[in-house]
């Protein structure tokens, strides 16, 4: 299959929070959970996404291990690196997941979190996406939309949002993603479908579609990453205060990965955050 991969920090100055993996059979793409408040952890967003994205291609190349049995082992492998650390802290790092996985002639796929995958079946395009977290704090979230980028009052609602958010994180009725707590895995959105076209998106990313709208999602399957990500950068910069689209960071970290029919062996990269 060929695959073409872009990925972007959302802020030059600061290190991309997204990661991503990208083979001949298999694609993971992670996006690391902004942190607004503390932690329990001395080790940040990138240690996380980097070391979780390492053992999730590890032990998805056994295509014998079923993608939430590869995800759930991949977070106590990281749990185990930082014992000393409080991972019980609500705040823990943590990251949305998506993986697509070659298998034959179908596409396994197990999504966690708010990372799309785009998929063109017999000329159809359907979304697979876990949007539970964004159903999670309403109130709190339409008082940080209240409040344009930049303007008094705008962090600290955020960070009562954030709270909001981490209190419904990882239980039954709230939203799932990985962080320390291997049984979220569990909870991932998983399927197969038959070989076709595919994309994996970061939320940063996917804002092309939603809210921006500069693209449909059956566009995406048709927009090299480099591009798709560069229509992204117009529109934030087109609106810095978050007047036109209401959002929580004027930019955001996005990612890539388009994946099309069977031609050859692609070579592996991994230029993650």
């Amino acid at each position: 299959m060929h695959v073409s991969a872009a990925t972007s920090p959302g802020t030059p100055s600061r290190p991309n929070e997204d990661w991503l993996s990208a083979g001949s059979d298999l694609v993971v793409v992670l996006d690391g959970a902004t942190v607004r408040t503390g932690t329990g952890c001395r080790h940040g967003v990138v240690w996380y996404v980097r070391n979780l994205g390492a053992r999730l291609v590890a032990g998805a190349v056994d295509v014998a291990s079923p993608l939430p049995e590869v995800l759930a082992e991949a977070i106590r492998g990281v749990a185990a690196l930082h014992p000393e650390c409080d991972l019980d802290h609500p705040g823990t790092p943590s990251a949305a997941v998506g993986v697509v996985r070659v298998e034959g002639d179908r596409l396994a796929y197990a999504v966690l979190g708010d990372v799309s995958l785009v998929l063109e079946i017999g000329g159809v395009t359907t979304v697979v996406s876990d949007d539970r977290v964004g159903r999670t704090a309403p109130e709190e979230r339409l008082l940080a939309d209240a409040h344009l980028i930049g303007a008094d009052g705008k962090d600290e609602a955020l960070v009562r949002m954030k709270h909001a958010e981490l209190a419904a994180r990882n239980r039954p009725g709230g939203y799932w993603i990985a962080a320390a707590d291997a049984d979220a895995a569990r909870h991932a959105v998983v399927g197969w479908a038959p070989f076709s076209r595919s994309a994996l998106l970061s939320d940063g990313a996917a804002r092309a579609v939603d809210p921006f709208g500069v693209l449909g999602w059956e566009d995406v399957l048709d927009t090299a990453p480099d591009d798709l990500i560069r229509l992204v950068r117009e529109v934030e910069a087109a609106d810095p205060l978050g007047e036109a689209f209401r959002r929580n960071k004027a930019s955001d970290d996005a990612t890539v990965v388009r994946v099309s029919g069977v031609a050859g062996p692609a070579e592996p990269t991994t230029p993650g955050g």
